[in-house]
C-alpha cells in the first residue's frame, strides 16, 4: 500500500489553469518565468477579487522560488491559498504546478505569495467588508 502522503499535493484551490506554449519560452527553450509570474499574478487577482468582492491590485510579490523548468505543451495550473485578510489587503501564497511529461505525476513549479489591496473605482484603497 502507498503511503498517500509520499507525493506533496497543490495547496489552495485552483484558479487558473493555461497551456504553456511556444511564444512563452526563453533563449533556452524552456518557458520564461516572467510569463509564469504573469499567470501566478493573474491568478492571485483572481482569488484576491474573490475574497475584496471587487477591484484589486498588486502591491507585492515575496518569495519566488523557482523549483523546475516547464517545458512548451505543459498544462500550468496555479493554486491559491488566502494567508490573511487584513483591512484593505490579502495575502496570498500562490503555487504553480505541471504534470510530469513522463508519468503524469504532479511536480511544483514554483511558488510566491502575492498582496493585493482592494481599490474602488478612483483606484483609491478600499475597506474589504467580511461575510
Amino acid at each position: 500500500m502507498s503511503d498517500i502522503d509520499s507525493t506533496p499535493l497543490p495547496q489552495g484551490e485552483l484558479a487558473l489553469q493555461t497551456i504553456a506554449m511556444p511564444r512563452d519560452t526563453n533563449a533556452s527553450g524552456d518557458i520564461f518565468g516572467g510569463w509564469l509570474l504573469s499567470q501566478m499574478d493573474l491568478a492571485g487577482a483572481i482569488a484576491a477579487g474573490e475574497v475584496a468582492k471587487g477591484r484589486v491590485a498588486t502591491v507585492a510579490v515575496d518569495g519566488m522560488a523557482f523549483i523546475t523548468p516547464v517545458h512548451v505543451g505543459a498544462v500550468v495550473s496555479c493554486y491559491c491559498d488566502v494567508i490573511e485578510i487584513g483591512r484593505s489587503s490579502v495575502r496570498i501564497m500562490v503555487e504553480v504546478w505541471i504534470n510530469s511529461p513522463h508519468d503524469g505525476e504532479p511536480i511544483k513549479v514554483t511558488e510566491g505569495e502575492f498582496v493585493f489591496v482592494a481599490i474602488d473605482e478612483q483606484r483609491r484603497t478600499r475597506t474589504i467588508t467580511h461575510s
